[in-house]
C-alpha cells in the first residue's frame, strides 16, 4: 500500500514499506548507489513524518521481503512473539521512539520486549532517532554473554585483541596477540582473520591461540574467523575450537553469496558446543555484520542497506552468539561515504543491535580512500562507550596490516579504561591484576616476563 504525508500543500507519496524506510533513512552513498534514496532533505523529512505515524501493527502484515521467497523473512515471522509484542501493539513509531527514551523504560522492560519486536520495526525507530536517542536507549540495554569470562556487564568495555597477519605466520601472529595483551586487550576474544582458509592453517593457527591462552591462563576465549564449513571440518579433527565464526547478512540469497544458509549454520552451532570447551552453557558463536553487504552482493531487493543489516541481526540471534559486531566502516564509502555516515551507522548498528537482544560489539573502522580519519574513529569510539558497547576491535598501531583497513590501536582501549573509566571483563580485570600488568585500580604498570618468554620459548611460534 502507498504511504503519503503533506508539508506545505506538497504531498509526498511513498510506494510501499520498503520505499517509505529506504526515503527515511539519514542520507548514506550506499542507498544512493542502490537508487532508493531520498531526492533530498525535504523527501526525507516527509518520508520520516510519515514514518513516524506508522503503526507498529503494520509491520506485521507488509513483509520488505516476501517469506515464501526468503528464509530470513521465515525466520523474523517465525519467532515474533505476540504476547511480548502486546504492551507497544497500540504505539506508532514515533510513539514507540517516546516510549524507548522514557526514564521508567529501563533494562528490565526492554528485555521484556525483545522478540516482539522485528528488525524492520527496530530499524525504522532508529531512523527518526537524534545520536542521543541511540546513545541513550543503547545504554540501557545490558545483554550478557559467557564462555571463559562474562562479557557485557554494564559500565564495562571488553576488546577483541586481533592478531592479524598478512601470510597467517604463527610468529607473527604470536608477537601481536602478545603486543595487544602487554596493553591489555583480548577478553572478549583472541580472533584471528586468516588470509587463507585450509583446514590445516585453521587449525595451526587455534593451536597456537590456545596454546598461548592455556601457557599464560588467560581467563578469555579464542577464534580463527575462517568460514563455518572449515572450522566443522576442523573441530571433526579435533582443533580446539572455542568460537566459531561467520560473516552473516540480512537475505538468503545475501547469506548465499556468503556459502552459507540458516541450517549450515545450526550444524556449526551444534558442532561448536558438542567441544563444551567453555563454562556450563556457554554462548559458542561469533558473527560479523556490515551495512552493505546485502547491496554489495546485488542481494538487498530494493532494501535500503541500515534495514537489511537489523535483518541480519534475526539470523544471529536465533543461535545465541557471544559476541556479534558490525564492521562498520570496513566495507567503503560506496556504502558510508565519510565519518559523519560510518559514526551515524555505527551507533544505529549498536542500538539496533541491542534492542534485538544481542552482545553487541563494533569494529570502528574506515577503508584509506573514505572521507574519514582517526578522529572521527575517536568520536565514534567515545560515543560508544557511552552507549555502553560489549566489545571493540584492537590491532597494533590501528593498521591492520593483512586487511588493509584502518581501526582501532590497542591504546585507544587504555583511553577508555582510564579516561571512561571502563573496565574490562571482570576475570580478565583479575587476570591483569595478578600478572602485574596493572595494578589494583585497573591502571597499566608493567610488561610482566611471562609474556615476552612465551614469545621465544613458544615451540609453535618457531614453526
Amino acid at each position: 500500500m502507498p504511504y503519503t504525508t503533506t508539508i506545505e500543500n506538497t504531498v509526498f507519496r511513498f510506494g510501499d514499506l520498503k520505499d517509505l524506510l529506504a526515503k527515511a533513512t539519514p542520507e548514506r552513498s550506499g542507498d544512493q548507489l542502490a537508487g532508493i534514496a531520498a531526492s533530498g532533505p525535504v523527501e526525507r523529512l516527509a518520508a520520516q513524518m510519515a514514518l513516524a505515524d506508522l503503526p507498529l501493527k503494520a509491520f506485521l502484515s507488509e513483509e520488505v521481503i516476501s517469506s515464501d521467497d526468503d528464509e530470513v523473512s521465515a525466520l523474523i515471522a517465525a519467532r515474533h512473539d505476540t504476547a511480548a509484542f502486546a504492551p507497544i501493539s497500540s504505539l506508532t513509531v514515533g510513539e514507540f521512539r517516546e516510549w524507548l527514551l522514557k526514564p521508567e523504560t529501563g533494562q528490565r522492560t526492554l528485555e521484556a520486549i525483545t522478540y516482539g519486536v522485528t528488525p524492520e520495526m527496530v530499524a525504522a525507530v532508529s531512523k527518526i532517532m537524534r545520536l542521543q536517542d541511540l546513545i541513550s536507549v543503547a545504554a540501557k540495554r545490558e545483554v550478557v554473554t559467557r564462555f571463559r569470562n562474562t562479557i557485557g556487564l554494564r559500565g564495562r568495555l571488553s576488546t577483541r585483541n586481533q592478531p592479524n597477519h598478512p601470510t597467517d605466520d604463527s610468529r607473527g601472529i604470536a608477537a601481536s596477540a602478545i603486543d595487544g595483551l602487554l596493553m591489555g586487550s583480548g577478553d572478549a576474544v583472541i580472533g584471528v582473520n586468516p588470509a587463507t582458509d585450509s583446514v590445516a592453517d585453521y587449525i595451526r593457527i587455534v593451536s597456537l591461540l590456545d596454546e598461548l591462552r592455556e601457557r599464560l591462563a588467560i581467563p578469555t576465549q579464542t577464534c580463527c574467523l575462517g568460514h563455518v564449513t572449515t572450522a566443522i571440518r576442523a573441530i571433526e579433527a579435533g582443533a580446539p575450537v572455542d568460537l566459531v565464526f561467520q560473516s552473516v547478512a540480512g537475505s538468503q540469497k545475501a547469506n548465499a553469496g556468503f556459502g552459507i544458509d540458516l541450517s549450515l549454520l545450526k550444524e556449526a552451532y551444534e558442532a561448536g558446543r558438542s567441544l563444551k570447551r567453555g563454562m556450563p552453557g556457554a554462548n559458542v558463536m561469533y558473527f560479523e555484520t556490515g551495512q552493505g553487504a546485502a547491496l554489495s552482493a546485488d542481494a538487498h531487493f530494493g532494501v535500503d542497506q541500515q534495514t537489511m543489516e537489523v535483518r541480519a541481526y534475526a539470523v544471529a540471534r536465533e543461535f545465541d552468539p557471544m559476541l556479534v559486531n558490525t564492521v562498520v566502516g570496513f566495507i567503503g564509502p560506496e556504502y558510508l561515504f565519510n565519518g559523519k555516515q560510518i559514526i551515524r551507522a555505527g551507533l544505529e548498528d549498536h542500538f539496533c543491535g541491542k534492542l534485538l537482544g544481542l552482545p553487541m560489539g563494533v569494529d570502528v573502522c574506515y577503508t584509506n580512500h573514505a572521507d574519514a580519519d582517526q578522529e572521527d574513529m575517536d568520536t565514534l569510539l567515545t560515543l560508544l562507550c557511552a552507549a555502553n558497547v560489549n566489545f571493540v576491535i584492537t590491532v597494533p598501531g590501528a593498521d591492520d596490516i593483512m586487511l588493509n583497513y584502518q581501526s582501532l590501536a590497542h591504546h585507544d582501549a587504555i583511553y577508555c579504561r582510564e579516561t571512561l573509566n571502563r573496565a574490562p571483563a571482570p576475570e580478565f580485570e583479575r587476570w591483569l591484576c595478578e600478572i602485574g600488568l596493572t595494578d589494583r585500580a585497573g591502571a597499566l604498570v608493567g610488561a610482566p616476563a611471562m609474556l615476552t618468554d612465551y614469545f621465544s620459548s613458544s615451540t609453535l611460534v618457531g614453526a
